[in-house]
């Protein structure tokens, strides 16, 4: 059975990712932050991890892409999950029972507008990942308070849902990389995750983004990472697809005679964006 390592709980949706990506018995690892997700894998404790890298709403989690680099783990898939938000408490707490609201500090960003509406003025309380919050009040009996979390940290932790989708957009989704010690053969992918660094005179990105027009490979994400203790240099992250592997090879041939280095973060097959308009997952 595989072990795989995840930041947070039971009921989060680092473990909906997790289950749903592999689609068989697995054994989660619960970690308290990435970088110990991180340490694991290299200490050959788990075998794989998942870790979120990007939300439609909040943007990219930029540590992570150093966690990657610092700990040589490679990507080895990618899963998006629809994110519905849902309102929730204690059995028999009343919306109009509510003082308080806790949860993830993403989490609020993505349902300020429903908070604003609903709820203005109330008491917000960042208290961690969001299956976490529903496990807190629930063993605290916290009767004053209401969580906003997922459907499965309420079937676990014994809430009721007071209200579903209370995020803004319907249309929100978070991207999960698969990450191993190992990566995959290069043979059947088509999509990589790469990293480079090129020196700073005109054109010099350019020149390597060209590249990919030239070899017919689509840029599915930019991502500049400042390096740390080096002000006004940056790592470029970029996610490429093909069609044709031959293309692909081709392009990483000429891209390393246009920067100052090259990683290839991991060859994989690229996730499918499935929103579920009835947030059921």
């Amino acid at each position: 059975m595989k072990k795989v390592a995840i930041q947070g709980i039971a009921g989060s949706f680092h473990e909906d990712a997790a289950r749903r990506y592999f689609e068989e018995e697995i054994e989660i690892v619960e970690c308290k932050s990435f970088r110990k997700v991180c340490e694991l894998i290299d200490a050959d404790k788990v075998d794989i991890a998942v870790m979120a890298i990007e939300n439609s709403i909040a943007g990219s989690l930029l540590n992570n892409y150093g966690l990657i680099r610092d700990f040589h783990l490679r990507i080895t898939g990618e899963i998006y999950i629809h994110i519905q938000l849902n309102l929730m408490a204690l059995p028999g707490v009343e919306k109009k029972d509510i003082r308080e609201v806790y949860s993830h500090p993403v989490s609020f960003q993505q349902c300020n507008e429903y908070l604003e509406q609903n709820f203005p003025g109330i008491k917000t309380k960042e208290l961690g990942d969001n299956a976490g919050v529903a496990k807190y009040i629930s063993e605290e009996k916290i009767d004053y308070a209401a969580v906003i979390s997922n459907n499965r940290s309420a079937e676990i932790y014994g809430l009721n849902i007071l209200e579903t989708g209370i995020e803004t957009n319907k249309k929100n989704y978070t991207r999960f990389l698969i990450l191993a010690k190992h990566g995959n053969s290069t043979e059947g992918t088509n999509k990589a995750s790469i990293c480079f660094e090129v020196g700073h005179y005109y054109g010099s990105l350019a020149a390597v983004l060209n590249i990919f027009t030239e070899y017919k490979i689509n840029l599915a994400k930019i991502q500049s990472v400042p390096i740390i203790g080096k002000p006004n240099e940056y790592t470029i992250h970029v996610d490429i697809e093909w069609d044709t592997l031959e293309n692909y090879e081709h392009a990483i041939h000429q891209v390393l005679k246009k920067v100052s280095s090259l990683s290839i973060l991991g060859e994989y097959n690229k996730g499918e964006v499935t929103i579920q308009a009835n947030g059921n997952y």
